[in-house]
């Protein structure tokens, strides 16, 4: 614990100096005008973990009209979105700060919306945070260090806590219980024993959180360093069976002939390996929502067969289904509903690839329905291998060595990512003699089916299958 306060503490210095020449300064003009003003909350805990970026939280005695005054002449830019619930946003030298009056909120506890009440002093202001963490704060310009609940200590030991009891914490807010997930997920933060009973109990809360506000929190938890942890706690709490009701139904009994894994290990651990596989440029959304959604058909389509064991036919079509229906009752767009929901069907479509035995057609047609996913589908299929079997694992992995082989190959001869037919809609009523209609649709989808199973065909041959085709189904003479 000493050693990682000592830490804490030298983070917090380092972080203090680099943003005091905006901090301080701010500070300085709030004390001139006879008003107090704190650096608080995530900044305090960002700055203690070394994290901080230069967008700064701030608390003050005045009053959002006196703050208008106050930062007129001193900010780049001023908005006041947020100024119905007392907070006024001001630029200045690359820092963003929200300057919020001291809040001493009451809750309906039922819609959760807060009557918004100012408060008399920063302890009145810290208490109602949601964790320990986030209720400490740096008085400006001084540097005085606020820690009235533990905060310091609770970071140090990576430890969740409510300033007041956690029941009363939920209560006002429950979207709070999710957001000890996601700190779970983003920092790797344990949870106070108390602070778990109270989200077990209190689980159900959640569903008077509006949809987006869920959404917006399961994002940063999925998009944390190790969403496993984050994910294992509302499952364990509960939450899941209101937010994320596919994730628990996971958790199958393996029968009796142990001749499936468990569902819900393997799925975290596809998670943890699709996250393997990312590269440099981030956590991807779409990819680890498709790696915690593609196996959420098997329990719709799980059947003990007769000779023994356990199949899942068609798990990737009703997955698809269910992933579809869920993140749109989750309110996420459809830029992510469609992909993700077009790789959890496609996700078995590899498997059909055996040793090789694919044509080149059938090529074509995988990199076709996947797209611009295809991508994403070579890291969601082979992050699916979990097999402990080393020789099974080296087979599958030499199996999709080989399929990207034949891609890359395919690719060299012809436009593979881009497959259309030969001639387009107007080469097509030019040679038939047609209007627009049908009719052109149904002459493209039979050269495009042509292109497929053979490859280019060039515009002669071309024109020769799509007048076969034509008189064969009286179209021409």
């Amino acid at each position: 614990m000493t050693d990682s306060l000592t830490e804490t503490q030298r983070n917090a210095v380092v972080e203090l100096l680099r943003v005091s020449p905006v901090a301080d300064d701010l500070g300085r003009r709030f004390a001139t005008a006879g008003h107090r003003l704190h650096l608080v909350g995530g900044s305090v805990r960002d700055a203690l973990l070394g994290r901080l970026g230069d967008d700064l939280d701030f608390a003050t005695d005045a009053h959002p009209e006196r703050v208008l005054v106050l930062v007129k002449d001193w900010a780049e830019a001023v908005w006041t979105t947020g100024i119905a619930f007392g907070t006024v946003g001001a630029q200045r030298r690359g820092f963003r700060c929200e300057i919020t009056t001291y809040r001493a909120d009451a809750y309906d506890r039922v819609s959760r919306r807060p009557e918004v009440t100012y408060g008399e002093s920063l302890e009145d202001d810290l208490v109602r945070r949601d964790f320990t963490v986030n209720a400490m704060a740096v008085s400006l310009p001084e540097h005085e260090f606020v820690d009235p609940y533990d905060g310091l200590a609770d970071l140090a030991a990576r430890r969740l806590r409510t300033p007041r009891t956690p029941q009363e914490s939920f209560a006002d807010d429950p979207l709070r219980m999710m957001r000890a997930a996601r700190f779970v997920a983003q920092i790797g933060f344990s949870v106070d024993d108390g602070v778990v009973d109270a989200m077990t109990a209190m689980a159900g809360e959640i569903g008077r959180i509006s949809a987006e506000r869920v959404r917006d929190e399961l994002v940063k938890l999925i998009c944390g360093r190790d969403p496993r942890l984050g994910l294992h706690l509302v499952v364990r709490t509960g939450l899941a069976d209101v937010v994320l009701p596919e994730l628990p139904a996971l958790r199958m009994e393996i029968d009796e002939h142990h001749q499936h894994k468990d569902v819900y290990a393997h799925t975290l651990t596809v998670l943890d390996q699709a996250i393997e596989l990312e590269g440099p440029e981030g956590p991807d959304l779409i990819l680890r929502l498709a790696a915690l959604m593609h196996d959420i058909g098997k329990p719709a389509t799980r059947r003990k067969e007769p000779a023994g064991g356990v199949s899942f036919h068609h798990h990737e079509a009703v997955g698809a289904k269910l992933t579809r229906k869920r993140l749109t009752a989750l309110r996420f767009p459809r830029d992510v509903v469609d992909p993700v929901t077009k790789l959890v069907y496609l996700h078995l479509r590899f498997h059909g690839y055996g040793s090789g035995e694919w044509t080149d057609s059938a090529v074509r047609r995988y990199v076709t329905d996947a797209g611009d996913l295809l991508d994403r589908l070579h890291k969601l299929v082979r992050a699916d291998s979990t097999t402990r079997n080393r020789r099974r694992a080296a087979t599958l992995s030499r199996s999709y060595d080989s399929l990207e082989e034949r891609i890359a190959a395919l690719r060299a001869k012809e436009e593979l990512d881009a497959i259309r037919p030969d001639l387009d809609g107007t080469q097509i009523m030019a040679l038939l003699g047609i209007e627009p209609g049908p009719l052109v649709g149904t002459a493209h989808k039979h050269l495009l089916a042509l292109r497929m199973e053979h490859g280019p065909l060039g515009q002669e041959r071309a024109t020769e299958e799509l007048l076969a085709w034509a008189r064969e189904n009286g179209v021409i003479d």
